[in-house]
């Protein structure tokens, strides 16, 4: 080989390795965040609208000025309502992506499948939905209820303002609902509630013919005391059942339903008319009249094209957990994950409904507790909302091997499930 083609090939080998160090720095301009929602399966009909509003709270922060001088970056992945996908798709974005925050799940079952691969590398997830507790983790920030802020505030509603006596459990088969249901039923037989008066259902994701199970709500209901649905029921299983609520002519009036997993997005997709008066216990409605949610909608409808779209309660979750990451990226001046962790405890950020949120160091927040009844056009009337925000709690007070236990990730304590009888920490983050 010539001298003159030597010269020229290194060259070339220059000009190549400059574009891919200019790639690399380019790619360094940017803090990628992790987008883990379901975009397709039985989860889509609740998991793409967070998918979507992650991507317009991103481009919001970019708008002004990104974060510690650098763009934000989506990664957004499908683990399609696959629950072992989740963990996988949570691997790709931490060590191929190497995102610095992940944003996502919905089912409690999604969340415990990522949970032990955000512990082993060291990542953090914001989880926005109500879930069943009794789990605090080192990496993970629950932005969505605790049962102390949702379940058991729903059921002291029922109870004490509409007279309810007899109780239908329903929900579907996984984690969340059955570790909700034991919570209730031993708070019900707490307040004096027996046995033979609590009825328990479970159906698996995706069921679709409730024909003979609302049957049996109508029969457990006509025992002459006044009786309740509690709903856990997830997902597109939603859609048929309240379809089949109608079709029999069960009214609020006769067996009123309370819903922890059916929002303004759910609705939007069924007739509501004999849905009216039914109800669903949220930290956030869409009709919330406040400059901060106008603001909110409004942004969301430029975002989205669409003004019939609606807002709901894990959307502002995410917004509420997406403000406080900024925060506490601003304050640690670093995405690194133990910074960031550390400085997440007690940064407060306005919500949606007129107050502000903080972070607790169980990692939950605060937040209010809203009880609305459905009207005719999807939306909720509010009839009840707690006075003051509600700290959430990781663990029930109701159950035992739980009512010891307290979670906390600051010094001296640093600890997920630290036992106060025994001052002892039991070692991992989930019972």
């Amino acid at each position: 080989m010539t001298l003159k083609k030597l010269v020229k090939q290194a060259g070339a080998l220059g000009v190549a390795c400059s574009m891919a160090l200019t790639a690399l720095a380019v790619q360094a301009e940017t803090i990628k965040v992790g987008v883990l929602h379901s975009l397709s399966g039985t989860m889509a009909i609740s998991e793409t609208t967070l998918k979507d509003t992650m991507l317009m709270l991103i481009e919001e922060q970019n708008k002004k000025g990104g974060l510690l001088g650098k763009q934000l970056e989506p990664v957004v992945v499908d683990p399609a309502s696959n629950w072992p996908l989740f963990a996988e798709r949570t691997r790709e974005l931490l060590e191929q992506h190497k995102v610095d925050a992940i944003f996502g799940c919905w089912t409690s079952v999604s969340r415990k499948s990522v949970l032990p691969v955000v512990e082993e590398l060291n990542g953090i997830l914001f989880y926005p939905v109500q879930y069943e507790g009794e789990e605090s983790s080192r990496n993970i920030f629950y932005t969505g209820a605790a049962p102390n802020q949702q379940a058991i505030p729903a059921v002291d509603y029922l109870k004490d303002e509409l007279g309810i006596e007899r109780w239908v459990l329903a929900g579907t088969d996984y984690v969340y609902p059955r570790t909700t249901n034991r919570i209730l039923e031993a708070y019900l037989k707490a307040n004096g509630v027996a046995e033979s008066d609590i009825m328990i259902n479970y159906t698996p994701f995706g069921h679709s013919d409730w024909q003979n199970i609302v049957a049996d709500i109508k029969r457990f209901g006509s025992a002459g005391k006044k009786t309740a649905v509690v709903s856990t029921i997830n997902g597109d299983a939603n859609v048929p059942f309240y379809r089949e609520l109608g079709n029999q002519g069960v009214s609020a009036e006769d067996i009123p339903v309370v819903a922890f997993s059916v929002g303004e997005e759910e609705l939007s997709g069924i007739d509501t008319a004999p849905l009216v008066g039914h109800m669903a216990a949220w930290n956030y409605f869409m009709s919330e009249e406040t400059p901060e949610n106008e603001a909110f909608i409004k942004t969301w409808h430029e975002f989205i094209g669409n003004t019939e779209r609606v807002t709901n309660d894990p959307m502002e979750a995410h917004y509420i957990g997406f403000n406080m990451w900024v925060k506490a990226v601003e304050k640690a001046g670093t995405t690194d994950t133990d910074a960031v962790i550390d400085a997440m405890v007690g940064v407060q950020v306005p919500n949606l409904t007129g107050g502000v949120s903080t972070m607790l160091a169980n990692h939950h927040i605060t937040k209010p507790v809203l009880i609305g009844e459905i009207q005719d056009d999807g939306q909720f009337l509010t009839v009840s909302r707690t006075e003051d925000l509600v700290p959430g709690d990781a663990w029930s007070k109701y159950l035992e091997g739980s009512k010891d236990l307290i979670a906390d990730w600051t010094a001296p304590i640093n600890c997920g499930n630290y036992n106060t009888q025994t001052n002892t920490c039991l070692g991992t983050s989930t019972q």
